[in-house]
């Protein structure tokens, strides 16, 4: 398919094309990156115009049930176009991922008002893909207005995620104590609102529990730079209560943001520290793909393994080298 049958078929929605698209947005081949490049500053004028919600929480949250449970809420009564990006952890030995979360949304990824990719990691930190940035763009320029960003959970940084959505939700489990000890402070300063999944029968007093204790753990925060006051809320995916409040704080969320300008200063950031991540890709391919260089890199790293010289110093040196 060339790239103009591939813009105009991303245009008008096609999934075939779309999956095509973000194949060679994850692809690591120069002449697909060049072609993504291509691609991408076609669509431009047709992206933006989303809700970029990222998603994370421990294993076994529920996270993939709540996006199931969530996403047919927004298609039904929202009448909202969903794209799911679901991000699996690639082994470190295999460097293989199940990519299972199509099997765990089996409604949702039925319906033709959504969309579900599930990405292996590969080694990238903060539980997203190499590709995820572009497939956002992408996924916007087909007509989805809500973009969900399932991460592989808060084992690794989440300033990764953070980075490229609007709205960070927190997916938390009811019964707080050694929970709350244990999570980390800069996951739940990330979250724009906490949700405590898995709030039904007998976990329902257990749930109201630990939402006064990550209300109050809140206060101990310092506010957003925004001035937004992130709540904390009980929701249960298999019965959907919750669901509904969940989406209004979102929708409140981008009110506010926007009225106050946060929103779109939040996305001219994002733009810029995505420049500056491909900068560093591209200095360190151009050490990888020039012998010269490469042979540079590789004696550095080698009297640095032998404590012969300083990291600092042998980074400097690399640095100096390239013209």
């Amino acid at each position: 398919m060339s790239l103009q049958k591939l813009h105009d078929s991303i245009l008008q929605g096609d999934r075939i094309a779309l999956g095509k698209a973000i194949t060679l947005a994850e692809s690591k081949l120069p002449e697909h990156q060049s072609e993504v490049e291509e691609l991408l500053e076609a669509v431009m004028p047709f992206c933006g115009k989303s809700i970029r919600i990222g998603i994370t929480g421990i294993p076994g949250v529920g996270k993939s049930t709540f996006i199931e449970s969530f996403g047919n809420y927004l298609i039904k009564e929202e009448n909202r176009k969903i794209a799911v990006l679901a991000v699996d952890p690639s082994s470190s030995i295999s460097k293989g991922s199940i990519l299972g979360d199509k099997t765990r949304m089996e409604n949702l990824s039925k319906n033709e008002n959504a969309f579900i990719r599930a990405s292996p990691s590969t080694g990238t930190l903060g539980g997203v893909s190499s590709g995820t940035r572009e497939t956002i763009l992408l996924c916007e320029a087909a007509g989805f207005d809500t973009i969900f960003i399932e991460t592989v959970g808060v084992g690794q940084s989440e300033t990764a995620v953070y980075s490229m959505v609007d709205f960070m939700l927190l997916l938390l489990l009811p019964g707080a104590g050694d929970e709350l000890q244990g999570m980390k402070r800069g996951i739940v300063e990330l979250a724009d609102l906490i949700a405590i999944n898995k709030s039904d029968g007998d976990n329902l007093q257990k749930a109201k529990i630990a939402q006064a204790a990550y209300r109050q753990a809140l206060h101990l925060f310092p506010a957003k730079e925004n001035d937004w006051q992130p709540e904390v809320v009980l929701c249960s995916s298999l019965s959907g209560e919750g669901i509904d409040l969940i989406w209004n704080k979102i929708k409140s969320y981008e009110i506010f943001s926007k009225d106050n300008n946060s929103f779109f200063e939040k996305r001219k950031r994002q733009n810029v520290h995505w420049m500056k991540e491909i900068l560093f890709k591209l200095v360190f391919e151009k050490y990888s793909q020039n012998p010269d260089l490469k042979a540079q890199l590789t004696n550095k790293e080698k009297l640095v393994a032998a404590g012969k010289m300083s990291v600092l110093k042998a980074a400097r040196e690399l640095m100096e080298n390239i013209n």
